[in-house]
């Protein structure tokens, strides 16, 4: 029993610290999740806190997956696991049965898993956890115990630090869309081979006060236009495909309204995109703007800022120059999907991401367009 128990362990354990790692990779990507859990719920009011929620759970995901691999005071983390796997199954099982959200973030953008999936994994787990639970007098600890406490404030600063470090830069491993390399029209198709939804015509009508439904194969017997009234029509999904690009939703629009995403990502040569999820804070922005903007004035390109916050980044960036033209409108969730930090400045060429930098990494976003060869070089 006792080999079986520490089997448990060990799987456990590593599985906590990978899910905790490959999530502390990019903590505002649980951080959505968890907004979009809320949203659903209602709970709109917890927004504004669900990024520390998000550190929190990542670091006990990685503290709690050590403490258990060292066996150190399984009593207290035995019941503190058993509260998180019942919790993390009840998110997975109401994704499931709910089918109001289709993935649930457990390995973060890098291991996307389905809701179902996720909800069989945390099944496993729970049935493991409760094995531990159960025999955990019999798990005696691996090190002495100041080793052990040594081991586990190491793994407290990494958790917390390595965090801090990704939402000040960006992820070290960029599982999104956008990351370099990447054209972006590209990821707005739909992949080649994917299966489209499997829908068909149906039609609503009222008899006798009641409304039927009926497809367009099978009209009934009785069909009359003086006893069956029109309601409406919709396409009745039947079985639901893959057919979804991988970047959806992302439109630039012009200060009149147009859409222009596909004039600016199409065009040849260098395009800079400065995404600016939130422009609070950033009082030297507007400087650094202005010199990016002329430094790019003299290659082959064009330069916009992209945003939600149209009007703030207007007053704050603009100065002496109109640069109306240059400010692009883009919905809030593309932004922060393609703007991991407050301002993301993206590097294009004929539509494909060269580099991108966080604004925290400025300089090394001025070296390399500093670099870049002018208009009447870029075509060798």
């Amino acid at each position: 029993m006792k080999i079986l128990v520490n089997i448990a362990r060990v799987i456990v354990g590593v599985l906590f610290i990978f899910s905790g790692l490959v999530k502390a990779n990019d903590p505002l990507g649980l951080s959505y999740k968890m907004q979009e859990f809320f949203e659903v719920w209602g709970w709109n009011f917890l927004d504004n806190y669900t990024l520390a929620f998000s550190v929190l759970m990542i670091a006990f995901e990685i503290i709690a997956g050590v403490a258990v691999l060292l066996g150190w005071r399984m009593k207290l983390f035995s019941w503190l696991l058993l509260l998180l796997i019942i919790f993390f199954t009840f998110l997975t099982g109401y994704a499931v049965f709910s089918g109001k959200i289709r993935t649930c973030g457990c390995f973060g953008d890098c291991i996307p898993l389905s809701a179902s999936q996720s909800f069989t994994k945390d099944l496993v787990l729970t049935v493991l956890i409760l094995f531990i639970f159960r025999y955990r007098q019999l798990i005696r600890p691996v090190l002495k115990p100041g080793l052990s406490m040594l081991l586990l404030l190491l793994t407290t600063a990494f958790s917390f630090g390595s965090q801090a470090w990704v939402l000040k830069h960006l992820p070290v491993v960029d599982c999104l869309p956008y990351k370099a390399g990447k054209n972006i029209i590209a990821q707005m198709k739909v992949p080649p081979g994917s299966i489209p939804d499997s829908t068909v015509i149906t039609f609503v009508y009222n008899k006798n006060g009641t409304q039927v439904e009926f497809t367009s194969d099978k009209f009934p017997d009785d069909f009359d236009d003086s006893l069956y009234h029109f309601v409406k029509r919709y396409d009745k999904l039947v079985r639901k495909g893959n057919a979804e690009p991988a970047i959806k939703d992302f439109a630039l629009k012009t200060a009149s309204g147009n859409d222009t995403t596909q004039a600016i990502l199409a065009s040849p040569g260098y395009t800079v995109l400065v995404f600016v999820r939130d422009i609070a804070g950033h009082r030297s922005l507007r400087s650094d703007y202005h010199w990016l903007r002329d430094e790019f004035r003299g290659k082959k390109g064009s330069l916009f800022v992209v945003t939600s916050q149209k009007d703030e980044v207007m007053q704050r960036l603009q100065g002496k120059l109109d640069i109306t033209q240059e400010i692009l409108a883009c919905d809030f969730v593309a932004v922060k999907t393609a703007s991991r930090n407050n301002v993301t400045i993206y590097l294009l060429k004929d539509g494909t991401i060269i580099n991108k930098w966080p604004y925290t990494n400025f300089d090394e976003a001025r070296e390399t367009i500093e670099k870049l060869p002018a208009a009447a070089s870029s075509n060798q």
